[in-house]
């Protein structure tokens, strides 16, 4: 009897030692944290690879009384042409041709198919940036096919020129108005960094109607998920940590408008 006594006590002891332990590892088991991740409305894709123009080269440029003159090499690269790739883009794409972007200061660009045209600058000092476009509005992006500089102007023509010494961001495409399936559903988002480097101690902030995407590579990318009406792209030249740096016009911010219609504006 006495030993029966002894067993129930221990049989108890262990049922309870044992529901104790279990106890003590369910409340010392980590919480699963749920990360819930909020979804793009928009993407950025890069671009494909567009027509190369090696040569393509603008060997000088002047601006008096009110009329810019580029001296566009003669070559593989002519303005006003249609670039050989343009249908396959699939995104807005000039009839007149290629062009030359003139970005002053924080000012929307001008396209020129021509390389002498009127242009009016205020006296002063600015920041100008110029460079040879394929048809479908993307810059080439070579040492040769652009031109920056801050410069002193009065009276329509510039009196002082010299390179540009500051990290600065030149914000291209999108802009204006598109309209239609093919330039609505694909717009190109293309930029012009000075002096950075994108990627290694720079990168860019593309805020687009409100929603923030970080670029680490300098290219043309194609924008999807943008509604019809108006839509706004800011891009901001930030270091490694995505502190803003201390730039001339940065960051840079665009509104453009998106129609379901084939109208031509």
């Amino acid at each position: 009897m006495k030993q029966i006594l002894l067993l129930l006590i221990f049989s108890s002891f262990f049922l309870f030692s044992c529901k104790s332990d279990k106890n003590t590892a369910t409340n010392t088991e980590p919480a699963k944290e749920e990360v819930a991740t909020a979804a793009k409305k928009y993407t950025l894709t890069p671009f494909t690879p567009s027509k190369s123009f090696k040569d393509a080269e603008i060997k000088g440029m002047s601006y008096k009384n009110g009329k810019f003159d580029f001296d566009v090499a003669e070559g593989d690269y002519l303005l006003g042409a249609q670039t050989d790739d343009a249908a396959q883009k699939m995104c807005a794409n000039s009839v007149k041709g290629q062009h030359i972007h003139l970005i002053v200061d924080n000012a929307p660009y001008a396209a020129k198919y021509t390389n002498k045209f009127d242009y009016e600058i205020e006296d002063g000092e600015h920041y100008l940036l110029s460079f040879l476009s394929r048809s479908y509005h993307e810059s080439i992006k070579t040492d040769k096919a652009h031109v920056a500089k801050k410069i002193n102007v009065k009276d329509n023509s510039i009196i002082d020129a010299s390179p540009i010494m500051e990290s600065m961001l030149f914000y291209s495409r999108p802009k204006g108005t598109y309209s239609g399936k093919k330039e609505t559903e694909k717009v190109m988002l293309d930029f012009y960094p000075i002096n950075a480097n994108i990627g290694t101690t720079q990168k860019i902030i593309a805020t687009i109607n409100g929603e923030e995407h970080e670029i680490t590579k300098w290219q043309p990318y194609y924008i999807t998920g943008l509604p019809l009406g108006e839509n706004t792209v800011s891009l901001a030249l930030v270091n490694t940590d995505g502190n803003k740096l201390s730039a001339p016009y940065n960051p840079v911010s665009r509104t453009f408008t998106l129609r379901g219609d084939t109208a031509q504006e």
